[in-house]
């Protein structure tokens, strides 16, 4: 029997895929605005970081 078969006796399997594509988006969503609104200067101080000789 092929995994297919096992698929299509499950009970409303079809939400299934539509709940990981949101969770997908939401999460990538969040990340575009986590570093989106990140604070600047934090970002140029760790971008120098290589550059400092301690």
């Amino acid at each position: 029997m092929k995994f297919i078969n096992y698929l299509k006796s499950i009970e409303g399997v079809g939400i299934f895929p539509l709940i990981s594509l949101l969770i997908f988006f939401t999460f990538f969503i969040g990340l575009l605005v986590y570093v989106v609104r990140y604070d600047k200067k934090a970002i140029q101080r760790i971008k120098n970081i290589p550059f400092e000789n301690e």
